[in-house]
């Protein structure tokens, strides 16, 4: 598939930030970006950190968890760079991430769940494409019966 650019010029497959939750997550999105040929993947991690509050996991058990994640997205992108980023507001650090690497789109896949687990988790998916600097993709499901 041919990328096109953007308002700005820049090729919108140029270099796509990819999002990921854990190792399933990851090579499942880095298969549904596959198809359209990105010219540079960079992974991100986000370690969710309470502010105040216990962290969900221990940092060595996050940073394994990354680390799962990143070598499943080069099962499919072999030459993809990673990012950790350690954050309480995971959208923020998703946009904060695209920012540092320059990234010239994010590309994203749902993680689906009922509208209760949605709303529970703020639906990152609404704020990640109603508050975007930059284009957001959402790669399509292949369980999309949810």
């Amino acid at each position: 598939m041919t990328s096109t650019d953007d308002a700005d010029g820049q090729d919108l497959l140029g270099h796509v930030l990819l999002p990921v939750a854990n190792e399933e997550d990851a090579f499942a999105s880095a298969m549904a970006l596959e198809p359209y040929e990105p010219e540079h993947v960079t992974v991100l991690h986000v370690v969710e950190k309470g502010e105040g509050v216990p962290d969900k996991t221990p940092v060595e058990q996050s940073e394994e968890l990354a680390s799962e994640s990143y070598a499943a997205v080069r099962r499919v992108f072999p030459d993809a760079d990673d990012h950790t980023a350690y954050a309480r507001d995971i959208v923020g650090a998703i946009f904060d991430a695209a920012d540092e690497v320059d990234a010239s789109a994010i590309a994203y896949r749902s993680r689906g769940g009922n509208r209760i687990m949605q709303f529970l988790s703020g639906d990152l998916s609404l704020k990640l494409v109603t508050n975007a600097h930059l284009p957001v993709i959402a790669l399509p499901r292949e369980d999309s019966s949810e």
